[in-house]
């Protein structure tokens, strides 16, 4: 059994919990280049600041209609305590969470794990596909602050887990779930990913190869196919393709009469599912006849605490 004191982190994008926390939030999330560059380095905090001011209203109405904020940062901090538990008979673990645009940001967890006399770090992605605008930039600003607040300190990375068969276990038993909804009628099942532009994929970023891996492997295990497409673009570039909105359209086309909306990307309740999927996507297809129903989010699925575990030990032992 390890004798160190390992301090690992769970890194997440972290969300506005209350109306007041909408515009610094957006804020943020734009001033991060590794997401947008807008116009030179310099520029960058001006529009960002402009564009949060902007876009604040629409998003707070968002946010008000499921109840006001983001229960993102919550469902992590839930999801810490139950692998710090899980973690108790394997060695001397503290978890704590780092939220990319909100808090508590990586300084303010780092100097929590250092209070807790913490020897080594582990950062782990809650991101199970690798993209730079997420996991990369989550890292870059992690090994900052590592570099000012204990440098030397060990620092070890979990960048994905998109195959891994915990994960894989917690999600079939997601989508069977949702599947159960419909009594046995036949379901189209899609499964939707946060969009990216696709000037990342075309430098090289690995985020669609992994969304590939993650649906190869549970349409195996399941014995049946669905259909993959993308949602939360903005802005005026190239984004991956087909959009969610554009699926729904394209399956109403086809007849299909029941879609179970899986989302792939996401291993946490939060904008995306609660208000894209579940009040959004829903209502576009109820208005061309179909009945869309969305499959839990893991959250702190038993599966998918077991699969942080497996990938924190594994990386102990390193």
């Amino acid at each position: 059994m390890q004798k160190q004191r390992i301090g690992v982190l769970l890194l997440n994008m972290g969300g506005p919990e209350k109306q007041d926390d909408v515009a610094p939030f957006l804020y943020n999330l734009f001033s991060d280049r590794e997401i947008i560059r807008l116009g030179p380095p310099w520029l960058q905090k001006p529009l960002a600041w402009y564009i949060a001011r902007k876009r604040a209203g629409k998003s707070r109405q968002a946010y008000a209609s499921i109840g006001g904020g983001s229960p993102l940062t919550r469902l992590t901090l839930h999801q810490a305590q139950c692998l710090e538990a899980s973690l108790q008979d394997e060695g001397d673990y503290a978890v704590t969470i780092a939220m990319r645009y909100w808090q508590p940001r990586a300084a303010e967890a780092i100097k929590t794990l250092l209070s807790r006399d913490i020897e080594r770090i582990i950062a782990l992605t809650l991101y199970p596909h690798y993209s730079r605008a997420t996991t990369g930039s989550s890292i870059k600003e992690l090994k900052m602050e590592t570099d000012r607040l204990c440098p030397g300190m060990p620092c070890d990375t979990i960048e994905s887990w998109p195959d891994h068969p915990l994960y894989i276990e917690a999600l079939i038993d997601s989508v069977n779930q949702g599947l159960n909804r419909f009594d046995g009628q036949d379901v189209e099942i899609v499964y939707s990913a946060h969009s990216l532009p696709v000037s990342f994929i075309r430098d090289g970023d690995p985020y669609v190869d992994h969304i590939l891996r993650t649906l190869r492997t549970i349409e195996k295990r399941i014995g049946r196919t669905g259909r993959l497409c993308y949602q939360s673009r903005s802005g005026p570039v190239e984004w991956l393709a087909p959009s969610t909105p554009e699926m729904i359209e394209i399956l109403a086309r086809e007849g299909v009469e029941n879609i179970l909306m899986v989302p792939i990307s996401f291993v946490s309740d939060h904008i995306e599912t609660l208000y894209e999927i579940d009040i959004l996507y829903k209502n576009q297809a109820e208005k061309l006849g179909i009945r869309l129903q969305s499959s839990p989010s893991l959250n702190s699925h038993p599966s998918l605490i077991s699969c942080l575990k497996d990938l924190v030990l594994r990386a102990s032992r390193q």
